[in-house]
C-alpha cells in the first residue's frame, strides 16, 4: 500500500537527519510531534542536495546534481517519488503550500556550489546566503505556523535573519575545509589567506546582528515550534561564542565545535530558561 511507502520514506528523511547532524536532529526532537517529521523531510531534502555539491567528488556531481533536480520536479509535479527523500518532501511541500520560488532558490544557490569559488561582493554573498539558508529557514516557517499566512509574514523577516545566522556561522566554522578542500571563499572583501582579528570581529559582529533579530522572532513563534527552535539558536549562538574566543589563525587551522557532552549540558540549561520564560 501506498501508506507503507509514505511511512518508510519518512523514515529516511528521519534516519538522514539523525546520521548527518547531532545538533539539528536534537533541536527537531525538541518539537511538537504534529511537526516535527515534516522538518525531518526538510531536512533530509536539503541535506542530500548539499551533500552532491560538497562531497561526492570521486562522481559527476553536475550529472548527480542535474539528475536530483529533475528527480525533483517530477516529484513535486507528481506527487509520488520514489526517491524516498524525494517522496517525503514533496508531501510536506504540498501540504504546507510551500512557495516554489523558495525551492528553487535554493536549488539554484546549490548549484552555485559546482562552480563558483568566490563571492566578491556583498550582492553575491547575500544571493547565496539567501538561497541556501534564508529560505530553508521560511521553508520551516512555513511548517511551524501550519499554512497561517497571516503569522508567516509577521515572522518571515526574523526566520531569513535566524536562518542566515546558521549558515554564517557554518561558514566561520568551516573556514579551513571550504577554503582548503573546496576552494570556495563566501565572504567577500576578506582576504583568507590573511585573516586577521579585525575581519573575524566584523564578521561576528554581523552574525551577532542576525542573531538578535533571529530571537525575536523565536519569541513569538507557536508554541509547538518554539523550543526547538531556541534549542538550535542556543547551539549556534554556543558555537559562534567559541569562534569568537578562537584566534583567527586558529580558526583558519581546525575545525571548531561544541562536544556533544556540551549539547546535553546547553540542552538543559535550555529547557530551565525556556520554561521560566527567560527568553
Amino acid at each position: 500500500m501506498k501508506s507503507i511507502f509514505d511511512n518508510v520514506s519518512k523514515e529516511c528523511s528521519k534516519l538522514v537527519t539523525n546520521a548527518y547532524s547531532t545538533s539539528f536532529s536534537m533541536a527537531t526532537k525538541m518539537l511538537s510531534d504534529s511537526i516535527r517529521q515534516d522538518i525531518y523531510n526538510i531536512y533530509g531534502f536539503v541535506r542530500f542536495a548539499d551533500e552532491i555539491v560538497d562531497t561526492f567528488h570521486d562522481y559527476n556531481k553536475e550529472k548527480l546534481f542535474n539528475n536530483f533536480e529533475a528527480d525533483l520536479e517530477a516529484a513535486l509535479a507528481d506527487k509520488i517519488s520514489l526517491n524516498p527523500i524525494l517522496n517525503s518532501f514533496q508531501d510536506t511541500y504540498h501540504k504546507y503550500n510551500i512557495d516554489k520560488h523558495l525551492v528553487e532558490a535554493f536549488m539554484n544557490s546549490m548549484r552555485l556550489d559546482l562552480h563558483k569559488k568566490d563571492y566578491l561582493t556583498e550582492e553575491e554573498y547575500k544571493n547565496y546566503i539567501y538561497g541556501s539558508a534564508d529560505v530553508v529557514g521560511l521553508m520551516c516557517l512555513k511548517v511551524f505556523v501550519k499554512g497561517d499566512n497571516e503569522k508567516y509574514e509577521d515572522l518571515k523577516d526574523s526566520a531569513m535573519s535566524l536562518g542566515s545566522a546558521f549558515q554564517k556561522v557554518n561558514f566561520l566554522r568551516d573556514l579551513k575545509a571550504d577554503f582548503e578542500d573546496l576552494s570556495r571563499t563566501y565572504f567577500p572583501n576578506t582576504d583568507l589567506n590573511q585573516l586577521d582579528e579585525a575581519s573575524k570581529k566584523a564578521i561576528i559582529d554581523d552574525i551577532e546582528a542576525d542573531f538578535a533579530k533571529g530571537l525575536q522572532g523565536i519569541k513569538r513563534l507557536p508554541l509547538e515550534a518554539r523550543f526547538g527552535v531556541f534549542m538550535a539558536y542556543r547551539y549556534y549562538n554556543k558555537l559562534l561564542q567559541k569562534l569568537k574566543q578562537t584566534p583567527a589563525l586558529e580558526i583558519k587551522s581546525a575545525r571548531i565545535r561544541v562536544p556533544n557532552y556540551k549539547k546535553i549540558e546547553l540542552l538543559t540549561r535550555s529547557y530551565v530558561k525556556f520554561h521560566l520564560n527567560l527568553l
